[in-house]
């Protein structure tokens, strides 16, 4: 038996409580903190990477892998590393700027055990192709994945979608435009069908026409404001793709004269900081909870502990916008 597991079985507590002790933790009672550094001190056990490692077959290592980061990305990936250090784990960071190549590093490293185990927040490579290195050890997506090719937390989108179209024709506005992202994931997908079936079940017009896609920032949304104002007829509102493209459409419309919300209603999704400064109606997205749920998923295999998460909802948040 090694030392690490003498730990538990003389203290009492699990595997978890024991790593956040060595870790220097927050999250540990004064009295588990006590026993268990009292029965490290007897045991004559060093609490240092090397050791871990040793006692426990693990590198205590979590790889990350994205094509690139965002100030939504940004979010998740300081959650996750906090909970992970909670956890004595350490992460590192795979940037693949969308090459396959670049990308399967992070899936051979998990096979020659450099790192534990790896969260997916985008990959370019075939999910089946990537599931085969689930026998080296947890994998978890950020990504939707689709079929169960990898455990994914993702949320499915149209659930928030839904919301903002219930507010938004509970509020007048029939006509409403979309702006999507990538035309062929699954978030699109999700969004476009929520559209669709909502506008159909209310015998409102599903207006196809004022579909757009590849609109994910700023300057897109600016520009799909002038290309609406100049179009023969301005939807009422608009649904977009994330928060940064309603800042666009906001500044833009300010700048061509567009009363928002009174001629043009913006709704964004995922309540970032900026979205609560400049008063856009959104959606949040509980994405810090999600990189909760994905250290968790993890944690199931590393720690071989089952931790419930709590169950996440999107939720309306209405400001000037709309």
């Amino acid at each position: 038996m090694s030392k690490f597991d003498e730990i538990i079985k003389l203290s009492g507590y699990s595997r978890a409580t024991i790593s956040r002790v060595i870790n220097h933790s927050p999250h540990v009672s004064d009295e588990a903190r006590a026993k268990i550094t009292d029965i490290m001190r007897q045991l004559n056990y060093v609490p240092n990477r090397n050791a871990v490692s040793l006692s426990t077959g693990q590198t205590n290592q979590i790889g990350m892998v994205m094509a690139s980061t965002s100030e939504i990305i940004l979010s998740f990936l300081e959650r996750f590393i906090d909970i992970a250090m909670d956890y004595g784990f350490q992460t590192i960071i795979y940037t693949t700027r969308d090459d396959k190549e670049s990308e399967l590093r992070a899936f051979e490293d998990l096979r020659s055990k450099r790192v534990d185990g790896l969260v997916i927040i985008t990959c370019v490579n075939d999910p089946k192709m990537l599931k085969t290195y689930c026998e080296y050890g947890p994998i978890v997506s950020w990504q939707r994945m689709g079929n169960d090719e990898i455990p994914s937390i993702a949320m499915d989108q149209g659930e928030g979608y839904r919301l903002a179209l219930e507010h938004l024709v509970s509020r007048g506005y029939t006509r409403i435009a979309n702006m999507f992202g990538r035309v062929d994931s699954l978030n699109t997908r999700s969004r476009r069908e929520a559209y669709e079936d909502f506008m159909s079940s209310q015998g409102l017009p599903v207006l196809r026409d004022w579909y757009h896609y590849s609109v994910f920032n700023v300057s897109n949304g600016e520009e799909m404001v002038r290309r609406l104002a100049a179009a023969p007829e301005m939807p009422q509102a608009v649904l977009c793709a994330n928060d940064y493209v309603a800042m666009g459409m906001q500044a833009e419309a300010r700048r061509q004269g567009i009363d928002v919300p009174r001629q043009l209603a913006i709704v964004g999704f995922d309540d970032s900081e900026l979205a609560r400064t400049l008063g856009i109606t959104t959606i949040r997205n509980p994405i810090a909870d999600q990189a909760v749920h994905a250290f968790y998923r993890l944690w199931e295999v590393l720690g071989r502990e089952l931790i419930e998460p709590k169950r996440l909802e999107y939720e309306l948040i209405a400001r000037e916008t709309t």
